[in-house]
């Protein structure tokens, strides 16, 4: 499973243009699903026929990155992002289009600002992205307006327990719920790897009205804060904890037989793991439990260090036992428990 991660966190797929991505899991999921299909939003179903109630997996394919609105004279790239902090992306490389080219996220020297400069965080509209162009006419033979920028950043393990890559959030979804789809459980299963999840949950929203789901859970990876000067209580999660069991957050509130469940099973299993503390944010269990008339929802995350970044940190373990405690749940027919409990 850590092998499928880093070959998945090394595809880029910037929300909308998922197609790498959705090409390595169709090739995987098709030997262990008995159906595999696209929709036109660009959400892979992977569907396990069984008896029981339907349930879905989901896991979101996009990751953070760019596109281009196009060239400045000088040559030199403008871009358009959404949800990356600026401070965290200049000097850093990326690769640009289909061909991928190379090239960096640029800003005015620190030699040349004025001290009101070095005050100010600088906007993604005063950030550039340079492949090296002599000019407009040179760039635009390389890229082109609509073109995708991902950063250029390879999977790689850190110490004994560690990872760092790009896309860990929500590459690890992906491949735990691949795993899972390896099992059988009593249940009619899908997994759902979905698109442009970063952009609002917008592939999500297609895909619970697609299954009709009755009970869903979401692996996701999720903010850890447990840096120096941050007191506990701001930790959200904390790395090396375990896996991250939801009771709320900015788009959803968890039904108490769903929390509940989630932490039986990973108590009977002996898996370490932690309530996320914080609320903020959302993922797409905030689209799927109100679809239709409505769907049991839970979230499963691993702890992940400067998310939404070039580059994020989480821990091997954490990950491992975040597809445990998916399994046990599945596997101990606490699916079919929730569903009773909340009717």
């Amino acid at each position: 499973m850590l092998g499928r991660l880093e070959e998945l966190c090394n595809l880029n797929g910037v929300s909308g243009d998922e197609g790498r991505v959705r090409r390595y899991i169709k090739e995987i999921a098709k030997d262990y699903a008995d159906e595999v299909w696209t929709d036109t939003m660009g959400n892979l179903y992977a569907h396990k026929k069984g008896d029981g109630p339907k349930v879905v997996v989901a896991a979101h394919m996009d990751e953070v990155g760019m596109i281009i609105w196009g060239a400045m004279e000088n040559g030199l790239l403008i871009y358009q992002t959404q949800g990356i902090d600026p401070r965290v992306v200049v000097s850093k490389r990326v690769v640009v289009g289909p061909r991928e080219i190379p090239g960096v996220i640029g800003a005015k020297a620190i030699h040349l600002q004025s001290m009101e400069d070095r005050k100010k965080v600088l906007s993604h509209s005063e950030l550039f992205i340079d492949i090296g162009a002599k000019d407009k006419a040179d760039a635009l033979k390389y890229v082109s307006p609509g073109d995708y920028a991902a950063f250029d950043t390879k999977w790689e393990r850190l110490g004994s327990d560690r990872m760092k890559a790009k896309a860990l959030d929500d590459r690890m979804g992906c491949a735990i719920a691949l795993e899972l789809l390896k099992q059988t459980y009593d249940c009619d299963f899908t997994a759902v790897f979905t698109v442009q999840e970063e952009l609002g949950l917008r592939g999500a929203q297609a895909a619970a009205y697609n299954v009709k789901p009755q009970v869903a859970l979401v692996l996701e990876g999720t903010t850890a804060n447990d840096l120096p000067k941050t007191q506990g209580h701001q930790h959200i999660t904390k790395v090396g904890g375990g896996p991250a069991i939801s009771f709320m957050d900015g788009s959803t509130i968890v039904p108490r037989a769903m929390f509940e469940a989630l932490k039986s099973a990973a108590q009977e299993a002996e898996i370490s793991f932690q309530v996320k503390q914080g609320t903020a944010g959302g993922n797409d269990a905030g689209a799927i439990h109100k679809a239709l008339s409505g769907c049991v929802t839970g979230v499963i995350s691993v702890p992940t260090r400067y998310l939404h970044s070039p580059c994020s940190l989480a821990s091997i373990s954490d990950f491992e036992n975040a597809y445990r405690l998916a399994d046990a749940f599945f596997a101990t027919g606490k699916q079919n428990e929730v569903i009773n409990e909340v009717l």
